[in-house]
């Protein structure tokens, strides 16, 4: 294999791991609901499903999931990039977040931070630990349970993620996702020739 080699510049060191989920984090209560965007989020851990997701201090909602310990992470998709950037800019101390956007709210099924009921995929967490590290705190926290639109099921019953039309999020921009290039472990996997007569 062949690949382009590139002339690269040095600069001090940087948040450039892109693209990465802009995804809505839901706190609180059904009753006293709040939702903030947050694009540092991530997996930690396959067994147990550990992720987390960093937040300034200074945020509305963070005495929120600190003091509860829990927090909903969902997906975002294409279709709400205008909700998702206006819960990124706007604050809970002096909007209602679900109202100025439309989303809305349901239970969850065992935390009690809510779920926003327009994301395909919504990932009930439970905090674990929070370590400070800067500006931000990271909350390291189990998915204890997963919420998926049944949409989005094939007749296998498998998550057909491709389908949700997911939304990412790269230096300070929105991009819906592209073309589907390959599979986890495409590259290695040997093509099956059927014989001749069957």
């Amino acid at each position: 294999m062949s690949f382009e080699k590139y002339t690269k510049e040095t600069w001090k060191g940087s948040v450039l791991t892109a693209p990465l989920p802009p995804v809505l984090v839901s706190c609180g209560t059904v009753e006293q609901p709040n939702v903030l965007t947050i694009a540092w989020t991530g997996v930690l851990c396959t067994q147990p499903p550990v992720t987390y997701i960093s937040v300034r201090p200074e945020r509305y909602s963070y005495p929120i999931i600190r003091d509860s310990g829990e927090f909903v992470i969902n997906l975002p998709t294409a279709e709400l990039v205008r909700a998702i950037d206006r819960c990124g800019v706007k604050s809970g101390r002096n909007t209602d977040k679900l109202a100025d956007t439309g989303l809305t709210v349901s239970r969850s099924s065992e935390v009690n931070a809510p779920l926003i009921d327009q994301s395909p995929v919504n990932l009930e967490c439970r905090v674990r630990e929070i370590i400070p590290l800067g500006t931000h705190d990271v909350f390291i926290a189990d998915i204890v349970k997963v919420n998926a639109a049944r949409e989005l099921l094939d007749e296998n019953g498998r998550l057909a993620l491709e389908k949700a039309g997911l939304l990412a999020y790269a230096h300070g921009e929105y991009f819906a996702l592209g073309k589907k290039l390959g599979s986890f472990g495409y590259s290695v996997r040997k093509n099956k020739h059927r014989r001749k007569g069957k």
